[in-house]
């Protein structure tokens, strides 16, 4: 029952993830429509970042469940410390998502992501070197479908860096827009950056159904 129900939890932050991901998508196509007014862009705009909130929790909490679902399926004796560690990783990392939209545009909400960027860092190395050293030695995660949904997770946070790189000079953009209007001068160099970071979400997404597929699918 307890493997069964962390499955099942698994798969819910899976479709709140991707779900909330298209949503986001959407609004950010119809945002870049210049055919509509610039208060209703921006209105566009935040609910694009509150719908935005659902994939990052999701994201979040994946860490702990993942560890979690490791040791209860028998798939890797995960050690205690690690379990602990991961869990409060993803309860700290998902509180800091939370606490920066709350306190969006401060001191406290930069503070925030600058947390977090670190917890990404390190979690991707982690998933990286999981998935990597168990598909070069077999451990500590025997099975390669698993290694490699591993390795591909870890993947995701390279491509969701990439987009927060990518999305950084979308702010001085944007702000220029509400200044001085919709023209070519402000609207071109904000669309630029908008397809730049388009390229790494079409990454998360293609990762996401892969390690998905991998997941149901469990290949050899």
């Amino acid at each position: 029952m307890t493997y069964l129900s962390l499955v099942y939890v698994h798969l819910l932050l899976f479709v709140f993830w991707l779900g909330g991901d298209l949503g986001v998508f959407v609004l950010g196509q119809h945002f870049r429509r210049r055919d509509y007014s610039l208060p209703e862009r921006l209105t566009l705009l935040k609910l694009l970042v509150v719908i935005d909130l659902g994939p990052r929790t999701a994201w979040a909490l994946m860490v702990p469940v993942t560890l979690l679902l490791l040791r209860a399926g028998g798939w890797w004796d995960v050690p205690l410390w690690l379990l602990i560690l991961g869990s409060v990783a993803g309860v700290v990392w998902c509180a800091l998502v939370w606490d920066a939209h709350a306190h969006d545009r401060t001191p406290r909400a930069a503070r925030d992501r600058a947390i977090e960027a670190w917890f990404r860092y390190g979690l991707c190395a982690f998933y990286l070197g999981l998935g990597g050293v168990s598909l070069a030695t077999g451990a500590p995660l025997a099975q390669p479908w698993l290694a490699a949904k591993a390795l591909l997770f870890g993947l995701i946070f390279v491509a969701a860096i990439g987009i927060d790189v990518a999305f950084k000079p979308v702010r001085p953009r944007l702000m220029a827009l509400v200044e001085h209007g919709s023209s070519d001068a402000t609207e071109v160099p904000l669309r630029a950056v908008m397809d730049r970071t388009r390229r790494f979400v079409f990454a998360v997404y293609a990762l996401l159904f892969v390690t998905a597929w991998l997941g149901v699918v469990k290949p050899g």
